[in-house]
């Protein structure tokens, strides 16, 4: 069997999908993208599509290698992404040759569901109280928000303040066993993170997110002596030599891995088993479609510490389309009493609507990350 042709497809609101497809008629799909750069990951696709066709497609990790190793420029989120979704759709194709799912070929399921989360309160929380309620009233049983807008390194207690009236919301609103992730977003640097790590304590968050930028994650030692709070990071990372460091370290308790961009399933279930040695919980990131999605608890299903799944239905960012929308069977992502069944169809375990996505792919997108500024008009932190 060999690698015969590819197409990718941009999709709303703001993905790239992957279709590789094999000599005797064999499709895999994959997932390659950067939020607000699906372009430069499609021409990277592309570049590294190019060197493996004809080749054998079961032969995952002598590829994998290649398509890192061989280039002298390696890592970074444009490469590592394009290699993420290439590493999928060869997955995908390796269970529908052996009719199993691809948990089943990474050595088979350690459980059958895995909790997951929604988001709330978009970029700019507001009534996330309100929102959170109506997510419990679905059967979800937590959340993730952004703690707060963008923070100077010194900035004012009020704003600290806000911040903590809207965790309080939640608490109010959906109880003392409803998990509240409060994600930093690399907006908030040391000073103010200390700050707000501390104060935050009262609401027993399930983690806070990124409370350092990666490039500063020397800085998690800091923060770490200010709560007892979990500290998660790692959605910016993107190969097990970065996580490497960070487990070393020891001041991170969840790391969260994204399938789209740390080198798909082959690298981030590596990263995943290494955490598991430094007694360190996974929650792999996901605020994409429904492949990454796929990915991720396909990874889940055989990850003893994998704890919990991001997923990104019904989030602010899906304008136009959603996850659902893409797949035959919409049952497979169902939610019940907060966890989703681990999918034991070949492969990803789903069926993508290939009509519907070339419809979709005419539309396509041109989804940019925004630029926020302070009052003084500086460019503040994503």
């Amino acid at each position: 069997m060999k690698i015969k042709s590819y197409e990718m497809f941009t999709v709303p609101p703001r993905w790239l999908f992957l279709k590789v497809e094999t000599d005797d008629g064999l499709i895999g799909w994959g997932e390659p993208v950067i939020e607000g750069k699906a372009a430069t990951v499609k021409a990277a696709v592309a570049e590294l599509m190019d060197t493996i066709i004809g080749k054998d497609p079961m032969n995952i990790e002598g590829i994998w290698n290649e398509l890192y190793r061989s280039g002298f420029y390696r890592g970074g989120p444009i490469l590592m992404s394009a290699l993420a979704g290439i590493d999928q759709a060869l997955w995908d194709i390796k269970g529908k040759y052996y009719d199993a799912p691809i948990h089943q070929l990474l050595g088979g399921k350690a459980r059958e569901k895995i909790k997951v989360y929604s988001w709330v309160g978009g970029d700019r929380p507001q009534d996330v109280g309100a929102a959170a309620l109506e997510l419990k009233n679905t059967g979800i049983t937590a959340v993730k928000m952004n703690a707060t807008e963008e923070l100077q390194y010194i900035d004012s207690y009020s704003k600290i303040d806000e911040v903590l009236e809207r965790v309080a919301s939640i608490r109010e609103a959906c109880g003392k066993d409803f998990g509240i992730g409060i994600d930093f977003h690399g907006r908030v640097h040391k000073p103010m993170a200390k700050v707000l790590a501390k104060e935050l304590e009262q609401f027993r968050p399930m983690f806070l997110e990124e409370p350092a930028l990666p490039e500063n994650n020397e800085n998690l030692r800091d923060i770490a002596m200010h709560t007892s709070i979990p500290i998660a990071t790692g959605e910016r990372m993107f190969s097990k030599w970065q996580f490497k460091t960070l487990l070393q370290d020891g001041y991170v308790d969840i790391i969260q891995p994204d399938l789209s961009h740390a080198g798909g399933i082959t690298e981030c279930k590596k990263i995943i088993s290494m955490a598991e040695a430094f007694d360190v919980a996974a929650a792999p990131h996901c605020p994409l479609g429904p492949i990454a999605l796929a990915a991720c608890i396909q990874v889940d299903a055989t990850c003893h510490n994998a704890v919990i799944q991001e997923q990104s239905l019904g989030i602010h960012y899906n304008k136009g389309n959603d996850i659902l929308d893409y797949v035959t069977d919409a049952s497979v992502f169902e939610y019940t009493e907060g966890h989703v069944e681990v999918l034991d169809k070949p492969g990803l375990g789903i069926e993508i609507n290939e009509d519907y996505v070339r419809e979709r792919s005419m539309i396509g997108h041109n989804w940019k990350n925004p630029v926020w500024t302070h009052e003084d008009g500086s460019i503040a932190e994503w």
